[in-house]
């Protein structure tokens, strides 16, 4: 097919990537209207991803309509006219260099994130769990190797909304965006000793949630999940209240 995903540091994740290849064929016609995209063993074995990659990927162009999974048939590519744009978030007045609106997206981030994982606890099927689980080794490589980690950590969350099986979790964070996933150097006057502590919270918050999803812990997969996002809502606090000091 022509089409080759590689995997390297700051690229996002080799799902966005394979994503953003079938999509570009979609666009282009080499899939056009109507066709039947190659099975998901063909597609794993041309790109050199795993199938639980090639699921997710087909599940991102499932949510922007560009494809549809026909039971026992495959997945066929949509026509123009069906694979409407996705609807866009409409938020009045954001604004992401302002910590408050930072803040603003991380509590509503929280309202939903929180019952994601509950349910991811409760429905996700083992490939889903082996997504999690890699995309969360992902996370914990890029912060070992001291890269950045925002498409990895995304990637993460969104595997965690596609758990849910709730088709509307997963859009509701892609249409809110990346740009939201709080950074390491909150304040580039850190020293080096707070940014590693900084890392290794943010790994073992992730951890937390991983483990309660893999043992099938409702409750403590909400739990997980909301301490690691109210800590990033916390540490944003923190920053305003600098930032508005007077001089």
């Amino acid at each position: 097919m022509g089409l080759q995903v590689k995997s390297e540091a700051g690229r996002g994740t080799l799902t966005a990537q394979l994503g953003d290849n079938l999509r570009r064929a979609i666009t282009t016609g080499q899939f056009p209207p109507g066709s039947k995209l190659p099975s998901e063993a063909q597609l794993s074995e041309a790109h050199g991803v795993s199938r639980t990659v090639v699921r997710e990927a087909i599940a991102t162009l499932r949510s922007d309509r560009l494809v549809e999974t026909r039971q026992g048939a495959g997945v066929f590519v949509l026509e123009a006219s069906i694979a409407l744009p996705r609807p866009l978030l409409s938020i009045q007045n954001l604004d992401p260099a302002r910590v408050s609106s930072m803040i603003e997206l991380l509590e509503l981030r929280t309202a939903v994130e929180v019952e994601a994982a509950g349910l991811a606890a409760l429905r996700r099927s083992p490939a889903q769990e082996e997504a999690i689980l890699d995309r969360h080794y992902a996370v914990h490589a890029c912060l070992d190797a001291g890269i950045s980690s925002s498409d990895a950590d995304f990637a993460l969350h969104l595997a965690i909304a596609e758990a849910t099986n709730n088709p509307r979790f997963r859009e509701f964070l892609s249409m809110i965006g990346k740009g939201v996933i709080p950074r390491a150097a909150l304040r580039s006057d850190e020293s080096e000793t707070d940014q590693t502590a900084y890392i290794k919270l943010l790994d073992d918050e992730h951890n937390a949630i991983v483990i309660a999803i893999s043992n099938s812990d409702e409750d403590g997969a909400r739990d997980a999940m909301r301490r690691h996002l109210r800590g990033s809502q916390s540490r944003y606090r923190v920053l305003l209240r600098e930032q508005r000091q007077p001089v």
